[in-house]
């Protein structure tokens, strides 16, 4: 099966730069759009416009023609796409050479922090680099006690039907969830386990396919979860992520409750529905 182009040796670059300006509306952009329209985002001249370069030098970045652009160039166009910080970050690893496509081996959580995790009150779960679950303390095995496989928070949210009860806001975390994944994929596009799960899901759900073809990238950093449980019922939980200085590509995140009364009830029942 093939795969998106941003895990390929194609054009990601030009992949998400496309993406990126057809979402972009000319009226967000400062463009007055006169007559038809093929894509409802900038046209590449108006991109190149805004950025301030020629817009044969534009198609030529785009069409993955241009090698080499300058770190200047592209935050220029980054500017013109009205990029954040973590989309630009991803932009540049765009263009950074991809190294030998590599199977990594298996991803461990060290003993000091499986310690740590279990140690935790709340719910707290290790996730690897393509936000698989490596890890996951009592707590949290009770909140996804409803889910058939605690194996990859992506997989978990598109294919086990338990997940359209469970985030009262599917959207929102399938739309994360996503970004999250992309923002990974940018990182390390040789990766072939990333590129499996990539395809998988592209092949098993439509709904995964659409919001990978927006190249959103976002980093799983912290917010809030709405929630609901089988046997405790709604739950507001706020989480937070910290990363792994002994494991550089793992992440902690730890999930507490909001500040209304009834959330921390429902956390410590959940407590006690810990094995």
């Amino acid at each position: 099966m093939r795969t998106d182009e941003t895990l390929s040796r194609g054009n990601p670059l030009g992949e998400y730069l496309r993406a990126r300006r057809e979402q972009l509306p000319p009226e967000l952009a400062g463009i007055t759009a006169v007559g038809y329209r093929r894509v409802s985002g900038l046209r590449r001249e108006e991109v190149a416009l805004l950025a301030g370069v020629s817009s044969d030098y534009y198609t030529r970045l785009e069409q993955g023609r241009e090698r080499n652009p300058s770190r200047q160039m592209l935050n220029a166009v980054a500017r013109a796409l009205q990029l954040d910080e973590e989309a630009v970050a991803h932009l540049l690893h765009l263009t950074a050479s991809p190294g030998p496509r590599r199977r990594r081996g298996p991803e461990r959580v060290s003993p000091a922090l499986r310690q740590l995790l279990e140690a935790l009150t709340t719910p707290g779960l290790v996730l690897g680099r393509s936000l698989d679950v490596l890890a996951l303390n009592p707590s949290a095995g009770a909140l996804y006690s409803a889910f058939a496989r605690t194996d990859n928070l992506v997989r978990m949210t598109f294919l086990d039907p338990a997940a359209r009860s469970f985030h009262r806001d599917w959207d929102e975390a399938a739309r994360a969830s996503v970004a999250a994944l992309r923002s990974a994929a940018g990182r390390d596009r040789e990766d072939r386990g990333l590129t499996e799960l990539v395809g998988e899901l592209s092949l098993k759900s439509q709904e995964f396919r659409v919001l990978w073809a927006r190249h959103e990238v976002h980093g799983k950093s912290g917010g809030a979860k709405r929630l609901r449980h089988p046997q405790i019922g709604d739950l507001d939980l706020c989480y937070e992520t910290f990363t792994v200085n002994s494991a550089p590509e793992q992440q902690l995140v730890v999930y507490q409750a909001a500040a209304d009364p009834a959330s921390g009830e429902g956390l410590a029942l959940l407590r006690a529905l810990a094995p």
